[in-house]
């Protein structure tokens, strides 16, 4: 059995425990080793083998994988984040549907959700976004163009971009053409979770500058969006007074009943 597994944003403990418990299983694990924090091999037995697939290339990765299912072995194939967000996990199943080799999949905590939690933010706030866009932009991969940065900036609603700490003052250009004001209060989160992080607070406009001024050239999100101000928003209608579920009557409709008792 080959196993998918998110190995979340960086710190060791931020692993879910099932993907823990096929890490301490494992006889083979293939790792992202130029992302995923090496901390997380310590859940490894002894004898498993660690190949490091950032020096792999994709027919090596199933090479390995294609070896230990013939010797009856368990293995990890350790992801970044959450592997299903730039995972490039899809063409790696393809390759073992048709040698009919089974597989599933664990989840992780991707980078968006680590920063959020650095920053106690929540990207959806009523009256200012009920939606998180996750994109990135085109670099050495193209994106299809009617998920450029200028379609999705004019949403004005919360957003979360990888992968392009290097384009940062093309970036910032992008995303003021599309939508955004150049005032729009924007983040740079990088390596969340772990011992490095850093997090900072800019605008869309000096996105750029703030890279600079911190030596940040790679490895960082960046987020857009006025959910970062925290202010603004409505409170919840879910735990309003007035507000009725299945589980709760409105407070506010009981008192209304008792006055019309009397």
């Amino acid at each position: 059995m080959i196993h998918f597994v998110g190995a979340g944003c960086g710190a060791p403990d931020l692993i879910t425990v099932r993907g823990m418990h096929l890490l301490e299983k494992a006889d083979v694990i293939i790792y992202a080793g130029s992302l995923v924090n090496p901390e997380l091999l310590n859940y490894a037995k002894a004898d498993c083998q660690v190949y490091n697939s950032a020096v792999m290339t994709l027919e090596e990765v199933l090479a390995v994988m294609v070896e230990a299912e013939q010797e009856g072995k368990d293995v990890v194939r350790l992801h970044t984040g959450e592997p299903s967000i730039y995972g490039a996990v899809q063409e790696q199943m393809q390759e073992l549907d048709a040698k009919k080799i089974a597989y599933d999949s664990t989840p992780g905590v991707s980078a968006c959700f680590g920063a959020a939690a650095a920053m106690n933010l929540e990207y959806t706030l009523p009256d200012i976004s009920q939606s998180l866009i996750i994109t990135r932009m085109e670099g050495r991969t193209a994106v299809p163009e009617k998920e450029s940065i200028e379609a999705f900036a004019a949403h004005q609603c919360s957003m979360a971009i990888y992968l392009s700490t290097g384009m940062l003052e093309k970036l910032s250009e992008r995303l003021i053409k599309g939508g955004y004001s150049k005032d729009t209060t924007a983040a740079l989160a990088y390596k969340v979770s772990w011992p490095e992080e850093e997090i900072y607070i800019c605008t869309v406009e000096t996105l750029a500058q703030t890279a600079a001024e911190h030596g940040i050239t790679k490895t960082a999100l960046v987020l857009v969006g006025d959910v970062i101000n925290k202010s603004g928003y409505s409170k919840s209608r879910l735990y309003a007074e007035d507000f009725s579920t299945e589980f709760r009557a409105a407070k506010n409709h009981k008192k209304a009943e008792r006055k019309c008792s009397h």
